[in-house]
């Protein structure tokens, strides 16, 4: 996939309709501080397009790119963030519930699990409940430059089996610094515009 033009199209928050697209939306979720935005940046070839912050709970709205006019990104707000009260949390809760029953041109969702811990309760939620909406997330394990490489198939393997993920289930070591898993997520995406 060579990606030419980006915008960002669309922002929702709690209260806005989601946009009618008729474009194919891959979706992108995972707990605040997981490296959600280094990741859309890495696939979109821009610096600072979604923003990354050091305060996590950055992505407090859905945020769509529009991708060479053939699909987009949805960035979906980050959960689990320990700052935030429980009444945002639930709007945060209820946006992504929303968007995964009424997206018509859902695709795939892209769970992100940091590769350096045991997924959290949160993480497993998510997963299970992605399974339940009827989609099968592929998982990102991110900042994978953070650990040994003598490390990686044990916490690949840790991350498996704590999400207790179906047979199949694709699992994607991703580094925003050095783009290691890059490709991998290119020829998913390019599987998907040829559907």
């Amino acid at each position: 996939m060579i990606i030419k033009n980006v915008s960002l199209e669309t922002v929702c928050g709690v209260t806005s309709k989601l946009p009618d697209n008729q474009l194919p939306e891959v979706a992108f979720a995972g707990k605040s501080n997981v490296g959600k935005s280094s990741l859309i940046n890495a696939l979109m070839n821009r610096k600072s397009l979604a923003r990354t912050s050091a305060q996590p709970g950055k992505t407090q709205t859905i945020n769509y790119y529009n991708i060479n006019n053939a699909l987009y990104f949805v960035d979906l707000p980050g959960y689990g963030y320990a700052r935030a009260n429980e009444a945002v949390k639930a709007q945060w809760g209820k946006m992504v519930e929303n968007y995964l029953h009424r997206s018509k041109q859902l695709r795939i969702v892209f769970l992100l699990i940091d590769i350096r811990h045991e997924p959290s309760e949160n993480d497993r939620i998510m997963y299970d409940w992605i399974c339940r909406n009827g989609y099968h997330p592929a998982i990102i394990a991110t900042k994978l430059d953070k650990i040994k490489r003598s490390q990686v198939q044990k916490q690949l393997k840790q991350i498996r089996t704590s999400l207790e993920t179906e047979p199949g289930t694709i699992l994607i070591p991703f580094s925003a610094e050095t783009k290691q898993g890059r490709e991998e997520i290119y020829e998913l995406l390019d599987q998907l515009s040829a559907d």
